[in-house]
């Protein structure tokens, strides 16, 4: 991807954040999925860890090896022509010069947003310290500038999702978290494991930049989060974990009751899947 492309695509992805509507952002594990999702009409891609890494054989949690995670970026970048967000989760480092080094290599795939996530995974300490994240947020948008290649930063927190303190804490921590990492140079803020819509409303009163939810059971329908000013929303490992649910169904089918039919009604042609792996007009 030459550097005009990704240009257009950082400003098309960025834009899709201005809308009068929420939009919703997909999350591909690889170039297939990624490749159907745009012929379905989305106008952006994110990824999902959790789909990527079990699709490859590993857990999810920083457990896919880097190097594998930067051909799999690569593949679902190629596979497509619309903007493409990466979640590198909390940065594949120890250190912050380590989380940088690592953006570095991300941008050269060809994505122009990243979603990078202040929970630690270890129970014990399971959040960053604002301080420590809003610092990997600033050095990750100076090395964006020193490159000359923008990069959408989606600054993750995991408060809800880890069910961390009470629910006045999580409120009240999240809004001071949005405001650090807004005040750190991130685009807007992801902040996966909230439903409750008057929480909601709360956190869009307080949070002057886009907010970034998580589809789920008992999330308000698109049509509220839009009233609300909710600008983007996130499938996150959902598609791949309804993939993978229909497989066992499959399965169960022919060893249970010998009956292929669930993969033979309604199904994509062999001709129209082989179809989708054709190179992005934009290569």
């Amino acid at each position: 991807m030459n550097d005009q492309n990704r240009s257009i695509k950082f400003h098309t992805f960025q834009q899709l954040h201005s809308q009068s509507s929420t939009f919703v952002l997909p999350n591909a594990w690889d170039a297939s999925s990624a490749r159907i999702f745009q012929e379905s009409g989305f106008k952006a891609i994110g990824t999902t860890s959790a789909g990527m890494a079990i699709s490859l054989g590993y857990s999810d949690g920083e457990n896919l090896p880097f190097e594998k995670l930067m051909k799999a970026f690569k593949m679902i970048v190629n596979s497509v022509n619309v903007p493409v967000s990466a979640d590198i989760e909390a940065g594949y480092g120890t250190s912050i010069e380590e989380v940088v080094e690592n953006v570095r290599q991300i941008i050269s795939t060809g994505v122009v947003g990243i979603n990078l996530e202040d929970g630690t995974g270890n129970p014990e300490d399971p959040i960053f310290d604002v301080s420590i994240q809003a610092e990997k947020i600033s050095a990750i948008n100076e090395l964006s500038r020193s490159l000359n290649m923008p990069l959408f930063i989606n600054a993750r927190t995991d408060l809800y999702w880890l069910n961390i303190g009470d629910s006045v804490f999580r409120l009240q921590s999240a809004i001071n978290r949005a405001k650090a990492y807004q005040k750190a140079g991130a685009d807007c803020i992801f902040i996966p494991g909230v439903k409750n819509i008057d929480t909601i409303e709360k956190l869009r009163q307080e949070i002057s930049c886009p907010i970034n939810l998580l589809a789920g059971e008992g999330t308000p329908s698109l049509n509220r989060l839009s009233e609300t000013g909710i600008e983007r929303i996130s499938s996150g490992s959902a598609p791949f974990r309804a993939t993978v649910t229909l497989l066992r169904k499959i399965s169960e089918d022919i060893i249970n009751h010998g009956n292929f039919q669930r993969m033979i009604d309604d199904v994509i042609t062999y001709k129209d899947v082989a179809e989708l792996i054709k190179p992005s007009t934009d290569m």
